[in-house]
């Protein structure tokens, strides 16, 4: 049931943020005049289509693309330009402009795509984009409002019977002559509220732990809630190897890998962890990290392929940071669904899986090269460029930009991104990413 569900969960997740990237073409191309003869989610044969207006809309048997045929997406060749030249990419791109040209209705010619002006066509560019930022905004907003993050709150989830020396022994069981742990000593019970130590009022779970951490060996006063009752109680924090946690919260390790420690004073006791809903301002900084971590990954992207690779040939380990492929991405979602881990946190993990994947679609479309978005965006760019220049200068209006020169460009990348979405599919079949 857990692989059925993670691979749903994929699929359809997939397909939705493909389908919504075309409507986010779509719509702004039909709103400025450009006739969209097909709206395709998916590549391969055609399983279903129906056509409604003069736009036949459909899906296609692999769920890994889609695309909005829009009329005219390259003007004729220039004045004075061969159409045809001897070589394979002057016949690659002469055969673009034939193809784009003979899409065109007669009387229709003002309604291709290269009529529009370039501001027109940055914005049905970037429609695509812009709707996967905003699918994974709204994914982080439903994680962070809606359902809220969890927050490690100032009550008594377990009391431990006694306290660990060192980091490394934190989990073995207590030996018969172990002492018990401060917080047994001083007689704190599972959901007890801590309210005062040492005579400060405790208002956060960090506040509490650096007070417990530089009390050590000191006896001092305790408040806890218990019941709608506050209760008096004295604490004796223990001196015991902790590790290092830096600001952002990660555990510090060595250059070896191994854990950092210092000593510190503990109690033993597991504080309880709640959801609380957070503010808009939280889901726009979530977003923005996803963005930035997502558009640095994509400029290390040969070396992060080549490590995935190595991993999967190799004893290398593969880090829960590499880059994943559609199949690892299902896999995670499997392995979500599967965990031993309450409904509730599974959900919210799907949710940033898919919203990670919307950021991926986002960032990566904006690499400006054909036939990706970004490539179709900076020669609506350089267009735009072109006319103002020659307006400030008095100078006839150019023509629209030949992209259909970028042609060779974009196959060149189509086969660089089969070859490397190849790579990634097998690197995660051999070792895939794991969660823990």
């Amino acid at each position: 049931m857990a692989l059925v569900i993670g691979i749903l969960v994929v699929v359809v997740g997939i397909v939705v943020s493909i389908a919504l990237h075309e409507v986010g073409h779509m719509v702004p191309a039909k709103a400025f005049g450009v006739r969209v003869s097909q709206y395709m989610v998916g590549f391969g044969p055609t399983l279903w289509s129906r056509r409604k207006g003069e736009t036949e809309y459909g899906f296609k048997a692999i769920p890994l693309g889609g695309y909005v045929r829009m009329v005219g997406m390259y003007p004729p060749a220039p004045a004075g330009v061969r159409q045809r030249g001897g070589g394979l990419f002057s016949q690659v791109v002469a055969d673009a402009r034939d193809a784009s040209t003979e899409e065109i209705r007669p009387g229709e010619e003002g309604r291709a795509f290269y009529h529009l002006s370039a501001p027109k066509k940055v914005v049905v560019m970037l429609g695509g984009p812009f709707m996967n930022l905003v699918i994974a905004f709204v994914l982080m907003l439903v994680v962070c409002v809606g359902i809220g993050l969890p927050a490690v709150t100032t009550t008594v989830g377990s009391v431990a019977p006694c306290v660990a020396e060192t980091v490394t022994t934190a989990d073995e069981e207590c030996a018969p002559d172990a002492a018990p742990s401060p917080a047994t000593a001083a007689g704190l019970e599972p959901g007890d509220t801590i309210v005062s130590f040492d005579g400060q009022d405790v208002s956060s779970w960090d506040q509490l732990a650096g007070m417990i951490r530089g009390a050590a060996d000191a006896t001092v006063p305790l408040v806890v809630e218990r019941d709608g009752q506050r209760v008096d109680l004295t604490i004796t924090p223990t001196e015991a190897q902790r590790q290092v946690v830096a600001d952002d919260g990660t555990p510090v390790v060595d250059d070896a890998g191994e854990p950092v420690t210092e000593p510190a004073g503990v109690v033993g006791f597991t504080p309880t962890v709640e959801r609380s809903s957070a503010g808009v301002g939280t889901a726009v900084e979530a977003t923005w990290q996803q963005v930035s971590g997502t558009a640095a990954m994509i400029v290390t992207l040969p070396v992060k392929v080549g490590e995935a690779v190595e991993a999967a040939f190799t004893d290398a380990p593969r880090g829960q940071d590499s880059v994943m492929s559609v199949v690892g991405v299902g896999r995670v979602a499997v392995d979500v669904a599967g965990a031993d881990n309450p409904v509730l946190d599974r959900v919210v993990t799907m949710l940033l899986l898919l919203a990670a994947l919307n950021v991926a679609l986002f960032v990566f479309n904006l690499v400006p090269l054909l036939p990706l978005d970004g490539g179709h965006v900076v020669n609506a760019l350089y267009e735009g460029g072109k006319r103002t220049v020659a307006r400030v200068r008095g100078l006839p209006r150019p023509g629209p930009a030949d992209v259909a020169r970028m042609m060779p460009v974009a196959y060149v990348m189509f086969v660089v991104l089969i070859g490397v979405g190849g790579l990634l599919i097998l690197a995660d079949i051999i070792d895939p990413v794991r969660l823990t």
